[in-house]
């Protein structure tokens, strides 16, 4: 059983998630890449009734991909931040992974749309790394 909290980036929508988190994937398709302005996003499901609107839940928008029969995506009209939202179906929630404010205790399971990944995504791996800004 897990009890998390998430935020977006100006903090004014926050929720907390109790109940199990049941699958975590990192999905490489475009509208994936496209929605996070990265590589991938990373999403974790649990149920739907696991959520709890701590603030802010009246910023949240909506955006239904019309020719996509699964692709939704909410974010906080504030500051743009990806926040949970139900799966089109009602059968998931769906958490942005990088919205959590702490360790969600869950790994992800596997990289869904391989294929599709960014064409630079595997150099990026290999990188030089650093802990703050390069110069």
């Amino acid at each position: 059983m897990s009890n998390v909290k998430g935020s977006c980036l100006c903090g004014q929508v926050s929720y907390e998630v109790t109940g199990p988190l049941e699958q975590f994937h990192l999905c490489h398709c475009s509208r994936c890449r496209k929605s996070t302005g990265s590589t991938h996003a990373s999403n974790i499901f649990t149920k739907p009734d696991n959520i709890r609107w701590l603030s802010g839940e009246s910023l949240i928008k909506r955006f239904d991909l019309p020719t996509a029969e699964r692709f939704a995506r909410c974010f906080c009209t504030h500051c743009g931040s990806g926040v949970p939202y139900l799966s089109r179906n009602g059968l998931a929630l769906i958490i942005p992974a990088g919205s959590l404010d702490v360790d969600p205790g869950i790994r992800p399971q596997d990289n869904i749309f391989w294929r599709d990944r960014a064409c630079w995504y595997d150099e990026g791996l290999e990188a030089p790394r650093f802990d703050e800004y390069s110069t």
